[in-house]
């Protein structure tokens, strides 16, 4: 006689929200507390989203710092679950902007003969373009500031990534601004 194995139940984020509702305040700021308690990742989430310490996003930094200049390759690491975590523009424009430059901190450090390396960042100073640009205007002079900095040393590392940081500066209407 042959048993059968019953399917594991699948549950979604609906089943989740439908138990929540059924929390009063104190008892989802208790859920909350038992989340945060239980794990580094997921304290690192709620202090990003909450922009709470000095650098509430140095945790994704780090995570961007060793997946551009690893110190060990022991250690696996997501960039887009330092994306998920944050729920503000200004920190997707940081985290974008600060890959960037970690980039050319690394290639001070030795050389890339590699056209993927290269075309990953280009996408990635788009991007910092796309997130810095839809920022409310107070907020963009700092991070332009950065990302021309970004765009000038582009001109020195071959592949056409100074052609085409410039083309992207220039689309996005700020050539002639520093």
């Amino acid at each position: 006689m042959t048993t059968k194995k019953t399917p594991k139940a699948t549950f979604s984020w609906i089943d989740v929200k439908t138990h929540l509702a059924d929390f009063d305040r104190a008892g989802l700021l208790g859920l909350v507390q038992d989340l945060y308690a239980a794990s580094k990742d997921n304290k690192a989430f709620l202090h990003a989203r909450f922009g709470l310490g000095d650098d509430p996003l140095e945790p994704y930094k780090d995570v961007i710092t060793c997946w551009i200049n690893p110190p060990d390759f022991r250690n696996p690491i997501s960039v887009s679950k330092a994306k998920k975590a944050l729920g503000k523009p200004e920190g997707l424009a940081e985290l974008t902007v600060f890959y960037c430059e970690e980039v050319f901190d690394f290639l001070a450090d030795c050389g890339m003969d590699d056209e993927g390396f290269y075309d990953a960042l280009v996408r990635m100073f788009e991007q910092a373009l796309k997130y810095v640009l839809a920022l409310p205007t107070a907020q963009q002079a700092a991070f332009l500031t950065r990302l021309d900095r970004v765009r000038r040393l582009g001109k020195n590392i071959g592949w056409g990534v100074g052609d085409d940081f410039n083309h992207f500066w220039s689309e996005a209407g700020l050539a002639g601004q520093a």
